[in-house]
């Protein structure tokens, strides 16, 4: 049976000001997973991911992780990389701050960022990098310390589509070999569907499933998966459910 690494039961969030935000919402991830978290603006979809990783706690409900703090790692959109150290330093922090030797952690970092197709940048400062491969440095940082549970919120939202589909395909490349828990949240229905193994969808806020939406076929999508019929049915699947929940919350 696949391990549960983290999940919400009956989970809600209030705010002083705001009311509800979220909930409530059910939700599990397992060991090796990739799940997709859209829905509209203001939803709840990054507050989700917050509770998931331990940065927020929720007003009611549980949330229950097997992952610790050290197996979790979290991707923003905004890359926050270190300006005054290089793209190596950058990614062996967080081993040097558990307290790797930092001889071995430059290595690891080496290693991480030549998985990411930086092997050539590793002294490269943040203000020398593109937008996609600053994206790259912050997805080694958060691999190199092999998590149980990555979590990525929007990381592709400011990068052009070309980047964005490269990206998509070395996160499923590096998550068919470390086999994390993964969930991200994207407004962009077909790169749900395409990096996802099921696409949940969350109603307008207070945020809640609507449905979810489960996607076949392989980790590694084969070249052409964009144009296939089973792409395109699960697409419409997703926006159908994206359409419904907004109706039922108008």
């Amino acid at each position: 049976m696949t391990p549960t690494i983290a999940a919400l039961s009956a989970v809600e969030v209030d705010y002083p000001r705001r009311g509800r935000a979220l909930g409530p919402v059910d939700l599990d991830l397992k060991a090796g997973e990739i799940v997709a978290l859209v829905g509209p603006s203001g939803c709840g979809k990054s507050t989700a991911l917050r509770l998931l990783a331990g940065l927020e706690q929720p007003t009611r409900g549980t949330v229950t992780r097997a992952a610790g703090k050290g197996e979790t790692a979290v991707v923003f959109q905004a890359p926050t990389l270190a300006p005054w150290l290089t793209a190596q330093a950058n990614v062996a922090l967080p081993l040097e701050l558990a307290g790797e030797r930092r001889a071995v952690a430059l290595a690891s970092a080496a290693h991480a960022l030549a998985r990411v197709g930086l092997g050539d940048a590793l002294d490269a400062r943040p203000a020398q990098l593109s937008g996609g491969m600053a994206m790259r440095v912050s997805l080694a940082r958060a691999l190199v310390t092999r998590p149980r549970l990555l979590l990525l919120d929007e990381p592709f939202a400011a990068l052009d589509e070309i980047t964005r589909r490269a990206l998509a395909d070395d996160v499923l490349v590096l998550a068919s070999e470390l086999s994390p828990a993964l969930i991200f949240v994207t407004h962009n229905v077909e790169e749900a569907v395409y990096m996802a193994g099921r696409v949940v969808v969350m109603t307008p806020g207070p945020g809640r499933i609507a449905g979810e939406v489960a996607i076949k076929g392989p980790l590694i999508r084969p070249a052409g998966f964009r144009t296939t019929e089973a792409f395109r049915q699960a697409v419409e699947a997703v926006s159908d459910l994206l359409a419904q929940a907004g109706a039922r919350a108008a």
